[in-house]
């Protein structure tokens, strides 16, 4: 039986490998390590809570007593500084070292740093963490302007909150349309529309060339000319935290190389989240950090079991719509494809169709039918042959939910 279990990284794949440790065994001693001084949150609410005082009791993944009565050992703020696999010991910052018998890294990402003059300037902020977003309300709550750098997820929600704020929001970013790889050319247009509509100005095909100011920042030099802002906000994507895996043994190539089982090339080493490169791929995903985290803990354990990989699902709540994108969404992947659109609303529906089952959706607007999209993608349920010219949305919907 496994005499010790250490986890690396307090996210939500390191929480939800725990969860599924103590399904199967109560007793093995457990101790996560995570390097902010925070108990587990949800990193999800960042973003959306900056119009809020983003208490840390109300973000939490778990009650903090849950710790205690799961039989788990807590080191917060305090960061894993290299692993030796041959001992089976990990050193941490405090001068501790700590061994192990299974080993989970589970310690995520860090944030891109744009390549621009000036970043060292005060003023300038990400939001990968809890305290990143304590920073970004209490520098801005008595500034005016802000330049958002970055037209992601977590760029765009920002964007929108910060303008919630009563700031005056410019929105910055490299593409020529937002969202390319989750949205077709229409529905980009319609959240674009949305955005500007809002009353943020939106630079699409835009550069950062140079940040100004002495100590802090004034303004930002772009491909489109000048804007003058009291602060930044970046967020033009994340890299997987590996740095500290140099020399290890561990194989690394974007992120750490995991099979199925969600083991590395080392004996009783496992991976999940934002940290884990699985068929060459990371996804840096909410719902594939749970589903990783689940398999890598149940390996752990003791129970065989492989991840599948799932279904990317992407969700946005801003600007005044919503919007969900899930699954295949290029064109020439499908066989068939179902467009229903409203004159004069931000609503537009898009679902691919392959072989008569639900490949991808995109749906900009109401986005209540989402659930019984990603029902049918996910179980490749069958539908019958289909007229797609004649079949709207709400009774292709209907057909759908009738196949439960």
């Amino acid at each position: 039986m496994t005499q010790k279990i250490v986890v690396i990284g307090n996210g939500i794949a390191g929480i939800t490998a725990i969860k599924a440790i103590r399904e199967i065994d109560q007793k093995t001693s457990i101790h996560l390590i995570g390097d902010e001084k925070f108990y587990p949150y949800n990193r999800v609410r960042l973003s959306k809570g900056l119009l809020s005082s983003l208490e840390e009791d109300k973000i939490l993944l778990q009650k903090k007593e849950w710790y205690q009565e799961n039989n788990i050992q807590l080191s917060i703020g305090v960061k894993a500084l290299s692993i030796d696999s041959q001992e089976k010991s990990v050193t941490l910052s405090n001068g501790e070292k700590i061994s192990y018998d299974k080993l989970l890294l589970a310690n995520g990402s860090h944030a891109v740093l744009p390549p621009a003059p000036g970043m060292d300037k005060k003023g300038i902020f990400t939001l990968k963490t809890l305290q990143d977003a304590k920073d970004v309300i209490d520098y801005f709550k008595d500034k005016e302007e802000v330049f958002v750098l970055g037209g992601g997820i977590q760029g765009m929600e920002a964007a929108w909150i910060l303008k919630e704020m009563g700031k005056k929001v410019t929105l910055s970013h490299r593409s020529a349309r937002l969202m390319r790889k989750q949205l077709d050319q229409e529905a980009s247009e319609v959240l674009q529309n949305a955005i500007r509509n809002s009353g943020i100005d939106l630079l699409l095909n835009n550069n950062v060339q140079e940040i100004l100011g002495d100590n802090y920042v004034i303004g930002v030099v772009t491909s489109d000319g000048t804007v003058e802002c009291d602060g930044i906000v970046y967020s033009i994507g994340t890299k997987p935290n590996i740095e500290f895996l140099e020399n290890t043994g561990i194989e690394t190539r974007e992120g750490i190389v995991l099979n199925e089982r969600m083991k590395t090339n080392l004996p009783d080493i496992y991976a999940a989240g934002d940290v884990a490169e699985f068929n060459g791929e990371i996804f840096g995903l909410w719902n594939i950090a749970i589903a990783q985290g689940k398999v890598a803990g149940y390996n752990i354990a003791g129970k065989d079991s492989t991840y599948k990989p799932i279904v990317p699902v992407i969700t946005l709540s801003a600007f005044n719509l919503s919007l969900f994108s899930m699954g295949e969404v290029r064109e020439e992947k499908a066989t068939d494809i179902l467009v229903d659109k409203e004159l004069n609303q931000p609503s537009y529906r898009k679902v691919f169709f392959r072989e008569n089952k639900v490949i991808g959706a995109i749906v900009v607007g109401d986005i209540k039918s989402s659930p019984s999209l990603k029902r049918a993608i996910e179980k490749e349920t069958e539908l019958p042959k289909l007229d797609y010219g004649n079949t709207s949305f709400e009774e292709l919907i209907g057909i759908i939910k009738s196949k439960k």
